[in-house]
């Protein structure tokens, strides 16, 4: 909500209160594993946590017609105006609702207290004054694995995120008010995939159907290929709606990935999942600083030209992306992340000992 007043006394002053966003939404997603970490029991995990995450995409959906009619009708400011003040009703609706633990919750049934608590095999007191193994969590190439699919899926995100609608404006020709609307077709298809992926994957290994660590791999490394086959097509679209198409189909596509590495966390290492989310999505922010500068540098005239560059970067990351985790990704609880000696070690994970 300051943004607009600190836009118009100075740069530097703007850049430092964006600044100050980023430290605070910086904690938003590991936040969200810490809660998974300990609500979530293991067959659930995967419908659960991409739940939670459809929200970025449904919020994406509304953000982009709503922001395009805000700034045709009141202005640009009034976008910082309105989204603030959603975030303050946000606040103390979470404030009021939300328990950081099961046993924290004022109204849980004792019967989904003990389902919880044994299906996961640890407490929020157990896990308490653990020590965290950061050399072997530095030096684990599982970890490497979330960390580069991670960063691979949000390069595409943020390039779309903040240019698709200079795109659709520079190439297909829409005005503002358009350009908001249709970028919000690919967040709408997003936000649907990403939760039909989470039940799949769920079903699919609560019927042993496919180990973890193959479900993992299957639904990140086809969705990456995919999201990079459609990328590069909608570029060499004649017709705004068939790139369009295209573009909702990558993006999409996306969604299947969120069954893969942003669950991933809490497989290898349940009780260090926020640690690892806090990681893997501090790479994974860097494409939101790298891609959107690259993209204004080599579409500086918004040719289609230039544009299918910036497609096909984004397209070569996607495939690094799907070989890396392909390779070594893993969906089984890692030795180091074992509890320690009196603790329920292995406990939480029911399903994999049935894989």
């Amino acid at each position: 909500m300051l943004t607009p007043s600190c836009a118009k006394v100075n740069v530097y002053l703007l850049i430092f209160i964006r600044i100050l966003e980023g430290f605070c939404e910086g904690v938003t997603y590991p936040c969200i594993h810490s809660l998974w970490m300990k609500w979530a029991p293991p067959l659930e995990r995967s419908k659960l946590a991409t739940f939670a995450f459809s929200g970025s995409y449904v919020g994406t959906v509304i953000a982009f017609p709503l922001s395009g009619a805000l700034a045709k009708t009141f202005g640009w400011a009034s976008i910082f105006y309105v989204f603030g003040l959603l975030a303050i009703v946000w606040f103390f609706l979470w404030w009021w609702l939300v328990a950081e633990a099961p046993s924290d919750h004022d109204t849980i049934s004792r019967e989904e207290l003990e389902y919880i608590q044994q299906s996961i095999g640890f407490t929020q007191q157990q896990v308490k004054g653990q020590p965290v193994p950061w050399r072997c969590i530095l030096t684990s190439l599982p970890v490497w694995a979330i960390v580069f699919a991670h960063f691979a899926e949000n390069w595409g995100f943020y390039t779309l995120l903040t240019e698709l609608p200079t795109f659709l404006s520079d190439v297909m020709h829409f005005d503002v008010y358009q350009a908001g609307f249709a970028a919000a077709a690919p967040y709408l298809v997003m936000a649907i995939m990403i939760q039909i992926g989470g039940q799949i994957a769920d079903a699919i290994r609560s019927r042993n159907l496919l180990s973890t660590t193959a479900t993992r791999k299957t639904f990140n490394c086809t969705a990456f290929l995919f999201q990079t086959l459609f990328f590069i097509i909608s570029v060499y679209m004649t017709s705004a709606k068939a790139a369009l198409t295209c573009i909702s189909l990558a993006v999409g596509f996306g969604g299947f990935a969120w069954s893969g590495f942003s669950v991933n966390h809490l497989d290898i290492a349940p009780q260090y999942a926020s640690l690892l989310m806090g990681l893997s999505n501090t790479f994974a922010t860097i494409p939101g600083m790298i891609s959107p500068a690259l993209t204004g540098h080599i579409a500086a005239d918004g040719t289609k030209e230039e544009w299918r560059i910036i497609f096909y970067i984004a397209g070569v990351i996607y495939c690094c992306g799907a070989v890396f985790y392909g390779i070594f990704a893993s969906g089984e609880r890692q030795p180091w992340a074992d509890m320690q000696p009196g603790y329920a070690a292995h406990a939480d994970e029911p399903a994999e000992s049935e894989e």
